[in-house]
């Protein structure tokens, strides 16, 4: 009997750990962008540096937390498709020769993504939906928003 009340409380704290790891990301963009909608590709184009300025020529820059961040693993496996050291290769050599505006930022907490995507325009940034406050505006992907069904940056 004290064996079944033992495993059901360590089956309750392993599901809630799981769930407590999956969070749901948003992507972001300074609001002087006239970004509302991306595609997939073009996404994933911004994020691996493939595409260096906007269609109304402001320079993009890319704003996300560490690749080894716990919260940063949908964004490897969803947009980059790479691995954390993979892509912690593509920030340097993406950022190579641009010290005045890199293409990829990395930023410390979210509170610090929100702040560095609010203050640089043209740029965008994945972050916790949690986190977004009004100094930044929320894009669609694929036309769908955060906690919408199908949302592609959803948690799990």
């Amino acid at each position: 009997m004290l064996y079944r009340r033992i495993l059901r409380v360590l089956l309750f704290v392993i599901m809630n750990a799981s769930l407590a790891s999956a969070r749901d990301l948003a992507l972001v963009s300074n609001k002087s962008n006239a970004l509302g909608t991306i595609t997939l590709p073009e996404l994933i184009k911004v994020c691996k540096a493939e595409n260096n300025h906007w269609p109304d020529g402001k320079p993009i820059t890319f704003v996300m937390r560490a690749p080894s961040v716990p919260e940063m693993k949908i964004v490897l496996e969803k947009v980059y498709g790479m691995s954390e050291n993979e892509v912690n290769g593509l920030i340097v050599t993406s950022n190579h020769g641009r010290p005045n505006h890199p293409a990829i930022l990395v930023a410390n907490s979210d509170e610090d993504l929100i702040n560095k995507v609010a203050s640089l325009p043209g740029a965008i940034g994945v972050v916790d939906v949690y986190s977004i406050n009004s100094s930044v505006a929320v894009v669609k992907i694929a036309g769908k928003l955060p906690l919408e069904p199908g949302y592609l940056l959803h948690g799990n």
